[in-house]
């Protein structure tokens, strides 16, 4: 296996620094998906809507889903494996929780899910020429 390359030490430095807290934020809040160390807050805090969201994704255990791949890529991120296909992943749950957060309780946007994506750009950006071929119109 080989790990990712990154052109100048200092973008080297930044990709390095962005990957590990990226993946150490990830990593953490997908175990708590499992464990619920960091509980949510109580329903009377929450708007009805979120209540409404979260009921069936606890009681369903979907959220064990969401959080088991959010714990995989913060691993393979902080392993520095698989890099590509963590940053992937992570897109897809970026969008959720961005979409999440805008459409049903806004108030929360700042500063968890932007410091998020802020730091899924900073890792990505470095890596873009590697993304170039998912772009690709015809295979």
């Amino acid at each position: 296996m080989e790990t990712v390359q990154v052109p100048t030490k200092t973008l080297g430095l930044f990709y390095t620094i962005s990957r590990t807290l990226l993946g150490l934020l990830f990593a953490v809040m997908g175990l708590n998906g499992f464990l619920l160390f960091l509980p949510p807050p109580p329903p009377s805090a929450m708007p009805p809507l979120v209540v409404q969201w979260n009921t069936p994704m606890f009681a369903s255990h979907f959220i064990w889903m969401t959080a088991g791949f959010q714990l995989l890529a913060g691993v393979l991120l902080l392993v520095n494996r698989y890099v590509l296909f963590a940053l992937i992943v992570l897109a897809g749950i970026l969008i959720n929780i961005l979409t999440f957060h805008l459409t049903m309780w806004p108030q929360t946007i700042v500063p968890l899910p932007i410091v998020a994506l802020v730091l899924w750009f900073l890792t990505c950006w470095p890596l873009r020429d590697r993304f170039a071929v998912l772009f690709t119109a015809r295979v």
